[in-house]
This record gives C-alpha cells, sequence and structure tokens, in this order.
C-alpha cells in the first residue's frame, strides 16, 4: 500500500477547518443566510432629500445625515425587523424594509415631512378678507381647516414641534383616537407664554400645512396637550411615531420603489429551489455516467461547493435574492468546468502512458493555469456588476464572486485530497471515463471568411432591432416609470383589463401577461410622485372594482424615477465597459500578446451583442437582471477563450516547428470535447431556470441560453481565427 504524501497532513485539516467555519456561518440557516425582499417580501426605497427647499442659512449642518436619522428613527418605532438604513452619496437615502407590504403606510411614515406647528388664528375679518381677494398680508398664512373653512394664520409667536417631549395615542371624545403629547422643559416655557398670552384666542395646530384642529385657548397651557381629528387609529399611532421622531429636515421625494408581496417572494424561493435542485440533479446524473469514480468525487466537491457559497454569504452578512440563486445555480454549472479540465488532462495522460498517480498529478499541474486565468476574468466581471449595481444585482454579483472562489478551492484543493487518499490507501487502481468526442482533426480556422459573415449579418439584424425599438427596449430599470404586477384567482384577458383601466382614465398603459392568464403587469410612464401615487390608487380601486370575485391581489410594484432611470441605465453600461477593459488588459498582460486579448474581447463582445440583439428581436426588455446576465455572458465566453488560447501557448512551446495557424487548430481540436462537455452543464443548468425559476428569471434565463450558445459558436469559430486575421493584417510577418 502507497504511503500518504507528506503534505496531506495540512492539506486535510485546512479542508476540514475551512469546511467547519462554513458549516457555522450557514446554520441555522435562518439567522445566519440573510434573505433579500424579492424572497421574503417588503420594500426597497431610494430616497432624495430636497435640499433646494431647505433656507440657505440652514444649510450649514448636514441635512442628508439629519433625515437619514429622523427616517431610522421612525422605522425603528414602526417596528421593522432588521431594516436597512444607509446614505447613498451626497443626497440620497437607501431604505430597504423587509415584510413590510402595506405600502401607503409605509410611505406616509417614511416620506411625512411631519412638520408641526402652532400658529394663532387672525381675529381681523377685514384682513381675513383681503387674503380671500389673493392679498395675504406679510407674515400672514391663508388655508383652510378640516371643514374647508378658511383660516388667517399669524407668522409671529409660531411654535414648532421642537417643543414636544413624547406624544402617544389616547382614546378622546366619544371613543375616537386622538394623538396626545407632552412638552419639554424649554417647550413648556414657550408654550406657557403663547397660550397664556392669548387667551380666549384660537389657537391652530398645523402638521405639513394642514390644520389637523384649531381650538379655542381657555386657559395657560404648560405641560401637555392633544390633536385631535379624523384618525384611524392606524393614522393616529404613525402620527405620534413621527412626532416623536421629529420632522424632517426637508422634503424627501422617492426616486426609486420597489414592492414585493409575500405570497411572490414565496412562490420565488419555491420556483429557486425548484431550479437549483433540477439543475443540480442533471449535473449530477451527468458527471456521475460520464466520469464514473471521478464524477463522485466532482459531485463531492460541488456539494461543498455549495456549502461554502451559503457559509461565504453568512461570513459576509450578504443578502441573498432570487438573482443570487440564479447566480448559485450558474456557479455550480461553471464550477464543473474546472473538473472537466483536470479530469480531460488526466486523460490525455494516461492515453500517454503514464502511470495514474503521475497522471493525476499531471492533470491537476497542467488545468492549473487555464482554471486561474478562466476564473479570474469571471471574478472581474462580477467584480464591475457589483461596483456598478444595486439591490438583487449586487447580491447576484456577490453570490456569483463567492461561488467562483469556492469553486477553485473544491477543484483543485479538495478533489486532490480525495484522489491522494485513495491512491495513498490503495483503493484507487485505474480511472474510467466515458469519451464521447475522439480526436477530431477539424480545420477551424479554414471556415472563419463563412464564420465572419454569419457573425456579421446576426449582428446586423440584432442591431437593427435595437434600434428600431428606441427606448421600448428597455424596462422600467432604465426609463423609469411604474410596473405592477396583480394576480387573480381567475383567468382574464388584455382587453377586459384595459377596458377596466379606461374607466378611470388610465387608457395609455402597457398591458402584459406575465406567465399564466391569472397573473398581468400593468406598465405607466407616470414620472412624477403624485401622478404615480394616483395611478397606483385609482389602478387598485378599478381592479377591486370590476374583478371583486377573482380576489385580485398586488403582488409586486416598481416605480423608478426617470433620473434615476437614466443613472442605471448609465452605470450598466459603465460596467460592462469597464469589465471589457478590465478582461482586454488581463489577457493581454497574462498571455504577452495584445493580439490574444483583443481577439478574446472581440469573440465576447460578439457573444454579449448577439444576446442583447436577439432579445430585442424577440421583443424582450432589457433591464438590470439582464445586464447581469450580460456580464455572465462575458465572463463565460472569456473563460471558454482562455482555456483555448492556454492550449495554443503550450503547443506552441512543445511543437516549436508549428505555424501559429496549425497550433491554433491543433489546440480547438484538442479541447473541443472539454469546450462540448463543459457548455452543456451549464446549458443544462440554465434551461432548468427557464422553465423552474419562475416568470420574473425568464429574460434573464433566455439572455444566458442564448450568449452561451453564441458563445460556444465564438469560442470555436471566431476568437481563435481573430488572432489570426489580426496577425496578417497588423504583423504580417508573424502569420
Amino acid at each position: 500500500m502507497n504511503s500518504l504524501p507528506a503534505d496531506l497532513r495540512w492539506r486535510v485539516p485546512l479542508a476540514l477547518i475551512v469546511i467547519g467555519l462554513s458549516c457555522w456561518y450557514t446554520f441555522p440557516f435562518e439567522k445566519r443566510i440573510n434573505l433579500g425582499l424579492d424572497l421574503q417580501g417588503g420594500m426597497h426605497l431610494v430616497l432624495k432629500v430636497d435640499t433646494t427647499q431647505v433656507p440657505t442659512e440652514a444649510r450649514n449642518t448636514d441635512v442628508t445625515a439629519v433625515a437619514l436619522e429622523v427616517i431610522r428613527n421612525r422605522v425603528d418605532q414602526f417596528g421593522v425587523r432588521e431594516p436597512l438604513i444607509q446614505r447613498q452619496g451626497t443626497d440620497h437615502i437607501l431604505v430597504q424594509l423587509p415584510g413590510v407590504t402595506d405600502r401607503e403606510r409605509a410611505l406616509k411614515l417614511i416620506g411625512k415631512t411631519a412638520l408641526l406647528k402652532f400658529q394663532l388664528v387672525s381675529e381681523s375679518q377685514r384682513l381675513l378678507e383681503r387674503a380671500l381677494d389673493d392679498d395675504v398680508p406679510k407674515g400672514y398664512e391663508l388655508v383652510e381647516d378640516e371643514d374647508g373653512t378658511p383660516l388667517l394664520l399669524e407668522d409671529e409667536g409660531t411654535l414648532t414641534g421642537a417643543i414636544l417631549a413624547d406624544a402617544w395615542v389616547d382614546a378622546g371624545d366619544f371613543g375616537l383616537p386622538e394623538v396626545s403629547f407632552r412638552l419639554n422643559r424649554e417647550g413648556a416655557k414657550a408654550f406657557g407664554r403663547l397660550t397664556g398670552s392669548h387667551i380666549n384666542r384660537r389657537l391652530a395646530i398645523v402638521l405639513d400645512g394642514k390644520v389637523q384642529s384649531a381650538p379655542v385657548v381657555q386657559s395657560r397651557i404648560t405641560d401637555a396637550g392633544r390633536i385631535s381629528g379624523r384618525f384611524t387609529r392606524e393614522e393616529a399611532h404613525d402620527l405620534a411615531i413621527v412626532l416623536r421622531a421629529g420632522a424632517l429636515p426637508a422634503p424627501i421625494i422617492i426616486e426609486e420603489e420597489r414592492t414585493v408581496g409575500p405570497t411572490l417572494g414565496k412562490d420565488s424561493i419555491r420556483a429557486g429551489l425548484l431550479a437549483t435542485g433540477v439543475g443540480a440533479a442533471l449535473i449530477v446524473v451527468f458527471m456521475l455516467a460520464y466520469y464514473h469514480l471521478a464524477g463522485v468525487i466532482a459531485v463531492t466537491a460541488l456539494t461543498l461547493n455549495l456549502l461554502l457559497i451559503m457559509g461565504g454569504l453568512g461570513y459576509f452578512q450578504a443578502t441573498l435574492t432570487l438573482p443570487g440563486i440564479a447566480g448559485m445555480i450558474l456557479t455550480l454549472g461553471m464550477a464543473v468546468d474546472a473538473n472537466v479540465l483536470i479530469y480531460e488532462r488526466m486523460r490525455e495522460e494516461l492515453k500517454s502512458g503514464r502511470p495514474l498517480s503521475l497522471a493525476i498529478a499531471a492533470g491537476y499541474e497542467k488545468a492549473l493555469s487555464a482554471i486561474v486565468d478562466s476564473n479570474l476574468t469571471t471574478l472581474i466581471a462580477a467584480f464591475f456588476l457589483y461596483w456598478f449595481g444595486t439591490g438583487p444585482i449586487r447580491g447576484f454579483a456577490t453570490t456569483l464572486g463567492i461561488g467562483i472562489t469556492a469553486s477553485m478551492f473544491t477543484a483543485i484543493f479538495v478533489t486532490r485530497i480525495v484522489f491522494d487518499v485513495l491512491l495513498g490507501w490503495g483503493q484507487l487502481k485505474q480511472l474510467r471515463m466515458l469519451q464521447l468526442i475522439r480526436g477530431t482533426q477539424i480545420d477551424f480556422i479554414k471556415q472563419r471568411r463563412f464564420c465572419y459573415a454569419l457573425s456579421f449579418l446576426v449582428i446586423a439584424i440584432g442591431i437593427g432591432a435595437f434600434l428600431m425599438r428606441g427606448d421600448d427596449r428597455y424596462g422600467i430599470d432604465f426609463t423609469g416609470g411604474l410596473l405592477q404586477e396583480y394576480r387573480f384567482s381567475s383567468a382574464t384577458t388584455t382587453e377586459q383589463i384595459r377596458v377596466t383601466l379606461a374607466k378611470v382614465g388610465l387608457k395609455d398603459t402597457v398591458i402584459q401577461q406575465f406567465g399564466s392568464p391569472t397573473e398581468w403587469l400593468i406598465r405607466t410612464s407616470d414620472d412624477t410622485d403624485g401622478e404615480i401615487q394616483q395611478t397606483v390608487s385609482r389602478t387598485r380601486e378599478a381592479i377591486l372594482s370590476d374583478y371583486d370575485q377573482a380576489a385580485p391581489e398586488l403582488v409586486r410594484l416598481e416605480r423608478v424615477g426617470p433620473t434615476v432611470g437614466a443613472i442605471l441605465r448609465q452605470k450598466a453600461w459603465l460596467a460592462i465597459a469597464w469589465s471589457m477593459v478590465g478582461i482586454l488588459l488581463y489577457v493581454a498582460i497574462r498571455f504577452k500578446h495584445f493580439d490574444f486579448g483583443m481577439a478574446g474581447v472581440i469573440a465576447l463582445v460578439h457573444d454579449v451583442v448577439v444576446a442583447v440583439g436577439s432579445l430585442c428581436v424577440l421583443g424582450r426588455q432589457i433591464d438590470l437582471v439582464v445586464v447581469a446576465a450580460l456580464m455572465t455572458i462575458a465572463g463565460f465566453s472569456i473563460n471558454d477563450t482562455i482555456v483555448i488560447y492556454d492550449r495554443v501557448r503550450e503547443n506552441l512551446r512543445l511543437h516549436r516547428k508549428l505555424s501559429l495557424t496549425d497550433a491554433i487548430n491543433l489546440s480547438v481540436n484538442e479541447t473541443l470535447g472539454r469546450t462540448l462537455l463543459t457548455s452543456l452543464t451549464v446549458i443544462f443548468e440554465v434551461l432548468a431556470l427557464y422553465f423552474f425559476g419562475g416568470e420574473v428569471l425568464k429574460d434573464f434565463s433566455l439572455c444566458l441560453l442564448i450568449g452561451f450558445i453564441s458563445g460556444v459558436y465564438s469560442t470555436v469559430y471566431i476568437a481563435s481565427a481573430l488572432v489570426i486575421t489580426w496577425r496578417r493584417f497588423f504583423q504580417p510577418r508573424q502569420a
């Protein structure tokens, strides 16, 4: 029996430590892993603090910081579990409220300025009449009380909500809810002076410019008071919260909102788990059938890979989103690539007559550079996607990055330990593997002109469709607008919904079936806060009125302001562009030839353009999730290309008399089996996403499917051929 390698003494403990830490940061799952709002339901808001409404003399303090603290206090008192409230830039605030689906109540709580004023009501009928004639005297303000009666309020002596120490809900007359308040020390003195010197005068209690009540001052007040009005108990409760938390220093503008109902969140989890299970099962069956014992070791590594991903999410306190689940599924598919690279190298070494132990060692050694290079380029794409992305897209990038790192560890480190242990125990005598694709001798370079023409035609059609669709090619992420998803208990039609919405003046809407005939998307292009609020209310009222028996449910709402949409679109293209630059520089430096880097980037641009153009031809829209798919395509495409480039470099070193053309043809043929096997496993995963991942990921998976198929084609016929073409044009002596 062979003795175990000495380096196992540190490799095995290290692997066990990593596995142990992954378990620690994964379980218990519900405490360690944060679910995104798209999985558990809740609200995602991007708020802009309108500092233009703040007087110049008051801008010396940080207005956004003050607003953030006020909002945090309100949310904390509202009782939201694990909210996320953080500053973005100079005047934006990100708010995430898990589990909150009563959007109107939440928006009022967060967005209400809550500027409370105590103002004396003028007793001059003459000044009131003058004000009613559109000539409001200086130092006065014309308002209406809750009954619509005009009141003229005096600015002099006005007190604000800063004098309050506490506020709470009480039962008022006839048991109706009202808000009681207690004054702080300074407030008691000021309120005592105001009320004591104006007994028998009316004192208006004004909240955000609206008179809540205007009682007559009966006596001097120095301790407490109450605000009565036509409140529901929830409204009184929320009013007490905002009064305790204090007024916002400036108005708040909602520039982005995404609300997901709990039902849709549960459906997304169910769909994500189903897609993961189906995709994983396909990979397991394939690896076991094709690689036998080596396949068992690879499947074990993939299982561990999944554990490491979850442990990484727990360690970094990252959020698992629906696109994140998609990233996890893709990572498992792409992780197979490293195992396939190693196993195919082992096959070659065994064919050359090497003993099993040396063949295994050579397989790992010779596959290492290709594995590292291909995964690092995908990490570059994930980095820029995270840098420029927001919300669920960052979740996708995080999962992808952790998954790639984990796959390198399991494929290179863990599986090698298993092989060494089996060899040392004498339990591994041979490696049996199927081989569907045997030594091909196809002249791929000879076909380059035909392939160039074919690619040019496909790209031209795609670009034409992209240009012809105009702004319709983009989803609301990039154009702004309002998207509502309604779910009914029974089927309906586009025309029926259109007639319903027309009754309330919503004629210019885009109505789209979303999956089944019971789920519908309603999209409008309203771009102002007031219009959007009215649109949501009118839509809900109309649908509830006409479809009451079908139990309509608003399961998702997304609204993006036009300014934010333009910024998101710019960031998306910047992420793609910077990824291309990063990959170009890495490949050029790694292979010491600019032409390799340029050819590889042109090939991945080819795949991205083909995917975008195909979506436009099929009438699909480009949004943030599709951009994540495009970045994945870029990483996958260059991944395949680098494997071939790595083999070209090796063959030129081994066969010095080979021309570059012959070396490329030889390399493509030698790696063809690996290219097709890896692509098939990833495509299996994408098909599982497409059929079982739910409608939200339909365009994402369709884009990936097109891009991956294009990636196989460009890897074999375009990327390597471009190196030859480049050198014949720019370096004729080397061609």
